[in-house]
């Protein structure tokens, strides 16, 4: 039911208010109480934060600073497959052969959200929507910050990171 509720404003290009984005979190977390859980993408703003800490106390907030620029160049060299969801990176997994897909050799697409202006434009409404999230948890002592441009430098920390949380 909250799904529904949700999606009627996906749909129609809108972002899914507050108040039930947290209730949709919330009923999923029923029955994992017990365990440790990460949460990706949530809370995105402080109203929801709030709303959540009153059911749950978040340990700490994983806060990944990639310069925009190197996000930007990462997502702006991925082009996918529209009939099978294939990804390929022109950098790190490139196709065989230049804009075509390795397994059908159909043309590989842009998405427009995955240009350099559509990307930039997102990322600075990420970074004014996160920047106040930021500084609530800032605050509470809960941000633990990676910074670093490379997934295979980053993940290590975060990793050995969370271990070391999770064990304790």
């Amino acid at each position: 039911a909250l799904g529904v509720e949700a999606k009627k404003y996906t749909t129609g290009g809108l972002l899914v208010p507050d108040d039930l984005v947290t209730k949709l979190i919330l009923s999923e977390l029923k029955g994992v109480e017990d365990r440790s859980w990460l949460l990706d993408g949530y809370p995105r703003t402080v109203a929801q934060a709030k709303e959540f800490d009153t059911n749950y106390n978040v340990d700490v907030v994983l806060n990944l600073d990639v310069p925009f620029e190197t996000i930007t160049e990462r997502i702006s060299k991925r082009w996918i497959h529209p009939g099978s969801g294939r990804t390929y990176n022109l950098d790190f997994n490139p196709p065989q052969v230049f804009g075509k897909d390795d397994q059908t050799g159909e043309d590989l697409v842009q998405r427009d959200d995955d240009k350099p202006e559509s990307v930039k434009k997102r990322l600075q409404l990420y970074s004014d929507m996160t920047r106040p999230l930021l500084e609530f948890y800032s605050k509470q002592n809960k941000v633990q910050t990676f910074t670093g441009t490379e997934t295979n430098v980053i993940w290590p920390l975060v990793q050995k990171f969370l271990e070391e949380k999770t064990s304790s």
